[in-house]
C-alpha cells in the first residue's frame, strides 16, 4: 500500500444543535482511526453542548436534551479527542462541517487544532463524476452499502467508512491514492499568514479582504465561495506577477458573509470604492461619467450628442457609459469606422456643407439630404444598439430577498432605476424603510446614477441563470 494510503485517517461524525459554529454546539462525536486499511481504534461520546437542543434537531438525531443533560462537557474530553486526531487525516462527509465544528470547540478551550482534511463527498465526486448526487443517502443507495443508523454519529462513521472501502475495491489503490492526493493538496501560503488561516473560511457568499503590512488595504474580493476564492489566490498558477506580489505582502484577511451573489456583488462595490484597496482595478470612485443621447435635428435625422447626466426614467434614450470624455470619443471613432455615419450628425465635424467623411467616401449623404432619413436613422439605431441602457423593468421600486439557509442569513436589497436604495436584514425591517423618500431623492436626482452600480445590478437581474426572489414595492 502507499505512502498515502499508509496514513492514520480518522473517519469521524458530529451531531451538533445547529448548523452553524461557533452559536451551535457538539451533542455527539464518533469516530474510527483506520491504519494500513485496518480499524485501530474507535470512540464515541455524548457531549452537553451547554445550550438547549431545537425540537427539529432532537426529532432529526433522535438526542433529547435529557440524553445530554449528564453527558460530559467538551472540555472534559478535549484531550482525549486530540489525542486520537493527533497525525492522522481527519476525514468526514461534508469534512468542512465537521472541522469547523471541532475548531470552534477546542477555540472555545483556548487549544490550537489543525489536521489534513479529507472531505468523502470530494473523494466521491473525484472516483465517481459520472454521478451528480454524492450525499451520504446517495452513497449508501447508489454502492449498495450496509445499512447504519442514519444522523447518529457513530451511524455515519460506519457509512462513510463502507464507502471508503468499497470503493478501494471498486476503482483500485491507485486511483483511490490519487483522488486523495489530489484532495489533500493545499496551495502554498504566504509566509505570513498562519497555517491554519484557510480552516477558518467559510465556504459562503461573501466579499473577502487582504490586508499588508501596517494594515494597509491591498485587495477586496468578491466571492460564491469565499473558502475556494481564497484558495485561488495562493495556488501556484498565480496568472501575474503582480499577483505574486500581491499574495506575498498579505498579513491579514479578513472576510464578511453575505446572503447570496447579488450582496457580495454589491458589498465588493462599495467597498471598493470606499475603502480604495491599493491592487484593485476599480479602487476610485468615478465622480462624474458621460454617455450619448440620440436626438433628431431639424431635417429629421438623429444626431448625437454627448451628456453627463441621465434621466432614469428614460434610461434606454441613453448609450454608453463612459468614465472620460476622451474614452467616448474613442468609441464613436470605432463605431463611426464600422458604420460609415455622418461625421456632422455624430458632432466630430462642425461646418455645413458635406463632412469630412462623405469627401472620403464614407458617409452616404445624410449631411447633404442624400440619404433617406429613415434608413439613416435605422443604421443609427443598429450602430448604437449595444450601448443602449437598459430601462428599469419594474413600475416602482423592488426588494430582492437572498437567503442562505446553511448559516441562517437574509438579506433584502432595495433598488429603482438600477440605484441600490438599501439592504435589510428582514421583512420586518423593510417594512421600516422608507422606500417612497429614496425614490424621491433618485427622482430628485440628489441620489446619483452609478455607472459601475447599473452594471453590477443590471447584469445580475437580467441574467437567466439567476432566480430571482422580488418584492415589489409601493
Amino acid at each position: 500500500m502507499s505512502d498515502v494510503l499508509n496514513q492514520a485517517f480518522v473517519f469521524i461524525d458530529l451531531e451538533t444543535t445547529g448548523g452553524r459554529p461557533p452559536g451551535d454546539r457538539i451533542t455527539e462525536i464518533g469516530l474510527k482511526k483506520v491504519v494500513n486499511g485496518q480499524v485501530v481504534d474507535e470512540w464515541q461520546t455524548l457531549v452537553n453542548p451547554e445550550v438547549t437542543i431545537p425540537p427539529f434537531i432532537e426529532n432529526y438525531t433522535g438526542i433529547t436534551n435529557e440524553m445530554v443533560q449528564d453527558a460530559p462537557l467538551f472540555s472534559a474530553v478535549a484531550d482525549t479527542l486530540k489525542r486520537k486526531l493527533e497525525g492522522a487525516v481527519f476525514v468526514a462527509h461534508n469534512a468542512r462541517f465537521d472541522y469547523s465544528f471541532i475548531k470552534s470547540e477546542f477555540r472555545r478551550v483556548n487549544e490550537p487544532f489543525s489536521a489534513k482534511v479529507l472531505c468523502t463527498v470530494k473523494l466521491s465526486r473525484q472516483l465517481y463524476p459520472q454521478y451528480i448526487k454524492h450525499g451520504m443517502d446517495a452513497l449508501i443507495a447508489r454502492h449498495d452499502l450496509p445499512a447504519a443508523p442514519r444522523h447518529r454519529a457513530m451511524g455515519d462513521v460506519d457509512s462513510m467508512l463502507a464507502f471508503y472501502v468499497h470503493a478501494l475495491s471498486e476503482c483500485g489503490n491507485d486511483a483511490v491514492e490519487s483522488a486523495i492526493s489530489k484532495i489533500l493538496k493545499r496551495p502554498s501560503l504566504p509566509s505570513n499568514l498562519p497555517a491554519d488561516v484557510l480552516d477558518e473560511l467559510p465556504q459562503t457568499f461573501g466579499v473577502y479582504r487582504f490586508y499588508g503590512e501596517n494594515d494597509v488595504l491591498l485587495y477586496v474580493g468578491k466571492a460564491n465561495n469565499i473558502y475556494q476564492r481564497v484558495m485561488a489566490h495562493f495556488s501556484s498558477d498565480h496568472s501575474t506577477a503582480k499577483g505574486v506580489v500581491m499574495t506575498q505582502s498579505i498579513r491579514r484577511i479578513e472576510w464578511t458573509e453575505t446572503a447570496g451573489e447579488l450582496g457580495a456583488l454589491l458589498l465588493e462595490l462599495e467597498q471598493i470604492k470606499g475603502l480604495k484597496p491599493i491592487y484593485n482595478k476599480r479602487s476610485r470612485a468615478v465622480d462624474s461619467f458621460y454617455t450619448y443621447t440620440l436626438i433628431p435635428n431639424k431635417q429629421g435625422y438623429l444626431s448625437l450628442k454627448l451628456v453627463q447626466d441621465v434621466d432614469i426614467t428614460r434610461l434606454d434614450s441613453a448609450f454608453g457609459l463612459f468614465k472620460s470624455k476622451k474614452i467616448a470619443e474613442k468609441a464613436l471613432q470605432g463605431i463611426n469606422a464600422a458604420n460609415e455615419l455622418c461625421a456632422t450628425l455624430l458632432g466630430v465635424d462642425i461646418g455645413l456643407g458635406p463632412c469630412f467623411q462623405y469627401k472620403l467616401g464614407h458617409c452616404k449623404g445624410a449631411c447633404l439630404g442624400e440619404e433617406d432619413v429613415a434608413r439613416y436613422n435605422l443604421r443609427m439605431k443598429i450602430a448604437f444598439h449595444s450601448l443602449q441602457l437598459k430601462r428599469w423593468p419594474y413600475n416602482g421600486a423592488v426588494a430582492i430577498k437572498e437567503h442562505v439557509s446553511f448559516i441562517d442569513k437574509t438579506h433584502i436589497h432595495i433598488i429603482y432605476g438600477w440605484i441600490h436604495l438599501g439592504t435589510v436584514e428582514s421583512e420586518e425591517a423593510l417594512e421600516d424603510f422608507d422606500v417612497g423618500q429614496y425614490v424621491q431623492a433618485c427622482l430628485d436626482g440628489e441620489s446619483s446614477f452609478d455607472p459601475d452600480n447599473y452594471r453590477v445590478i443590471s447584469n445580475y437581474l437580467t441574467a437567466p441563470k439567476n432566480r430571482l426572489n422580488v418584492i415589489m414595492l409601493d
